[in-house]
């Protein structure tokens, strides 16, 4: 276990560390951040969806589901040279990390697997982070994406044991935890977060952290998300989540999870300026650049820039041979 890591966090725990007041709660946070991360580096990520809609999942966050009529159209994997392209400008754009998203339910075997793994093998060799989220793994098919160089898998819990069935009902919280563990078993690391603004309540959101908190050992990577309300799903029209207690999740992820990358992911463009201040200063430290997140618009990578400079922040720098991606 990592200094300062703690997988063993009650529920009440992380409730009254959630509950502090606001600014005392993003003190206390900041103070982690400064002690396990280098002072002002924000990794810069990009997503990509290489294979789009039609997922048989009935998310109701999620225009891609086949469930919902929300202008998603179902679509092919992307060929091996669009995706290379892609990772390549991610990196001359300052990204150390590109994700590839596939709106899969689960993998199978077959041709398309084998053109992950080559992508992924692809991107590996650029010299960047590789992430993938493509649904349910076997413990095999983790192996493979571990041989093939994969930094990460993604695979959310999306919000607290409690609420989850609200949200889905085609894969069980268990099917997440079972995904977790092969990718675990395989030696590829962990990113892990949820989404708020779905309706929950304060109590779901200190559930959502808990869990994640006690994994073992705890996610690397936690992204937390805010719900982006598209026309179609059943969660169109939630009122943004708000800013505080965003907030109060960054913070709380922060002092619970303190060597994770805690990366602020959707729905930035409800968050003003001053909003990703507070974020970054409660110890987020990953954001994901380029117009699109998968299938929802995301600020410009310019604009992103911009902010980090206006907050004397920086983008993290590229890894060297002696800083070899986490695996």
């Amino acid at each position: 276990m990592r200094s300062g890591e703690r997988s063993d966090y009650s529920r009440d725990e992380a409730a009254r560390i959630y509950r502090m007041p606001l600014l005392e709660l993003i003190e206390q946070a900041h103070a982690v951040h400064r002690r396990h991360h280098p002072r002002g580096d924000v990794q810069l990520c990009r997503l990509l969806s290489i294979k789009t809609g039609g997922c048989p999942e009935d998310c109701a966050y999620c225009p891609q589901s086949a469930h919902y009529d929300a202008g998603v159209g179902a679509g092919k994997l992307l060929d091996h040279d669009t995706v290379l392209a892609a990772a390549r400008e991610a990196k001359a754009d300052g990204a150390t990390r590109f994700c590839m998203g596939a709106a899969w339910r689960e993998v199978r075997e077959g041709k398309d697997f084998e053109r992950v793994l080559a992508m992924v093998r692809g991107v590996a060799d650029l010299g960047l982070e590789v992430c993938c989220t493509l649904g349910m793994l076997t413990a095999a098919q983790a192996q493979r994406l571990a041989q093939a160089g994969l930094t990460a898998y993604n695979h959310n819990l999306d919000t607290s044991p409690e609420f989850y069935g609200r949200i889905i009902s085609t894969r069980a919280y268990e099917d997440r935890l079972r995904t977790l563990a092969h990718v675990r078993a395989a030696g590829i690391t962990v990113c892990c977060g949820g989404i708020l603004g779905m309706g929950e309540s304060q109590e779901d959101r200190i559930g959502l952290l808990h869990q994640l908190a006690s994994l073992r050992p705890q996610p690397e990577s936690v992204p937390i998300n805010a719900l982006v309300a598209v026309e179609g799903t059943p969660l169109a029209g939630r009122p943004p989540v708000p800013v505080f207690e965003f907030v109060r999740a960054i913070a709380t992820a922060r002092i619970l999870m303190p060597h994770a990358k805690v990366r602020l992911s959707a729905g930035r463009l409800a968050l003003s300026p001053e909003g990703q201040a507070l974020c970054f200063y409660a110890g987020a430290n990953s954001i994901f650049t380029g117009e699109r997140l998968l299938t929802t618009p995301n600020p410009e990578t310019a604009a992103d820039l911009a902010l980090l400079a206006e907050l004397g922040l920086q983008p993290e720098p590229a890894r060297t041979e002696a800083s070899p991606c986490p695996r």
